[in-house]
């Protein structure tokens, strides 16, 4: 049997943690006078004495971790800080029911950003702020569970990323805590940098925080029903710019740092992750100027910000996509699936994969015409391991299969096609908006029925999670027996 207690302490921590960071917005509430402050501190009291009584009941644990014990670490982190963390949201302002709460707070610790909420405007700000810090918070683990646990536990590939210091679980980790705290510097720089971009752009201190926040995590909650569309202009570029850099490998960020600009540069993901960008971004703006008459630099605006919105995972809207033509939404979807970088804050299949897919074609087919030559597959001028390879299409597989049974799911809860499609679109690759006749107006989710919302509660935490390390956790070889 496997050893909770490690797990449970390092749980306990977090949550504490967790309870901690809504006296923040509870200070706003109680600064600007609103009494939805009492919400945050009995939600705040609840969720620290339980994650220190938690820590309490376990401290006499090892404080080294198995593999088998960092598969349920991290499962069980995302499982139980959006459980805490949908608190304010049930005692407070909105009000919402269980299902709701739930969903919402998954929404933005998985940085999905898809929302059941509605009158984001009328929401107290402290409500506001709070959806920001969930999603904050889960940019900043997500990259640190992608550099230090993802790659020891071998999922879909990520052990390509495993450097010295981090071939063990089974002992503190002095680099994987120097490296976690590099990370959290350069986050907190990027946050701040785009902070004080929004407010040079003439967002309000508020709107600043909240929207840098959600752009930097790459989450997509906004605190007004129309999205983004509240900041048309030039905040769009602004907001651009961050949201591509969010989804480069930040352990490229703490070697720029260093002095190191080769690594960046010579990146194969972050070439790719550009190039592409700028690929679809072309076309959209082409189609959108040559066919439909659009004025092009209206055009080129509302195209950059979407496409790599949509393609980061932020989720941000500030135009109807829907209004650019099936060719243009085609395209956003495809974006959509691919996702960002490795070790960011980005979404979906990640950049890696399919250059290594590309790679394991290309050798298959120089192996067929030269059956007798060595063709290793090859990564950044690299030999890439038969496993790591294997694992890829493992991961492919899999995403594609829990797309195909999560859109039919969403389905037989009463979705039409499109809706349950880009539902299951929205939720296993973390991107935040959805289409159909059961989104509302403003884009928001509180029209699905609750049978959908748990299947999609579901989907953005195996998807955002890497999906091997939720499904490891239901096999009973992985449990002794």
């Amino acid at each position: 049997m496997i050893d909770l207690r490690p797990v449970g302490y390092v749980i306990g921590l977090l949550i504490a943690t967790l309870g901690a960071a809504m006296l923040f917005p509870m200070a706003l509430d109680l600064a600007t006078g609103n009494g939805h402050w009492q919400a945050f501190l009995q939600s705040a009291v609840i969720t620290i004495l339980a994650g220190a009584l938690l820590a309490l009941a376990c401290a006499n644990a090892a404080r080294s971790l198995t593999v088998r014990q960092a598969f349920v670490l991290t499962t069980g982190v995302w499982v139980m800080l959006p459980l805490f963390g949908s608190l304010p949201f049930m005692l407070g302002e909105p009000g919402a029911n269980l299902t709701d709460a739930v969903f919402e707070a998954m929404s933005g610790m998985t940085t999905t950003g898809a929302t059941v909420f509605v009158g984001l405007d009328a929401l107290p700000q402290g409500t506001n702020l709070w959806r920001g810090i969930l999603q904050w918070l889960g940019g900043l683990g997500i990259v640190i569970v992608a550099l230090i646990f993802l790659p020891v536990m071998k999922v879909g590939g990520m052990q390509f990323f495993r450097s010295e210091g981090f071939d063990t679980m089974g002992k503190i980790l002095p680099r994987a805590l120097d490296i976690s705290a590099a990370l959290i510097r350069i986050y907190i720089g990027l946050t701040l940098a785009c902070v004080v971009s929004f407010l040079a752009l003439g967002l309000s201190g508020f709107d600043a925080v909240v929207h840098a926040l959600a752009t930097v995590s790459t989450g997509g909650f906004s605190s007004y029903d129309a999205s983004f569309a509240a900041f048309a202009g030039p905040a769009e570029y602004a907001a651009a710019v961050f949201m591509v850099l969010a989804s480069l490998p930040f352990i490229r960020f703490v070697q720029l740092t260093q002095g190191s600009w080769l690594p960046f540069w010579r990146d194969p993901q972050v070439r790719a992750y550009l190039r592409w960008t700028g690929y679809v971004v072309a076309m959209i703006v082409a189609y959108r100027v040559l066919v439909l008459g659009a004025a092009p630099l209206t055009a080129l605006r509302e195209v950059l910000f979407n496409t790599v919105s949509i393609w980061s995972g932020t989720g941000f809207l500030s135009a109807d996509v829907l209004g650019w033509g099936p060719f243009a939404f085609v395209l956003l979807m495809i974006a959509g699936f691919i996702g960002g970088c490795t070790s960011s804050t980005g979404c979906s299949v990640k950049v890696f994969r399919y250059l290594i897919v590309f790679e394991a074609v290309k050798t298959q087919i120089r192996r067929l015409l030269s059956p007798h030559a060595v063709q290793p597959v090859r990564y950044d001028g690299r030999p890439v391991d038969a496993d790591i390879v294997n694992s890829v299409i493992v991961f492919f597989t899999l995403f594609v299969l829990s797309f195909g049974v999560l859109a039919v799911a969403l389905s037989m809860t009463g979705l039409q096609t499109r809706t349950a499609l880009t539902a299951a679109w929205t939720s296993i690759a973390n991107i935040g908006p959805a289409w159909g006749a059961a989104v509302g107006q403003t884009g928001a989710l509180h029209q699905f029925p609750d049978a959908a919302k748990w299947l999609m509660i579901a989907g953005m935490l195996v998807g955002r999670l890497e999906l091997l390390s939720v499904y490891v956790l239901f096999t009973a070889r992985f449990w002794g027996r």
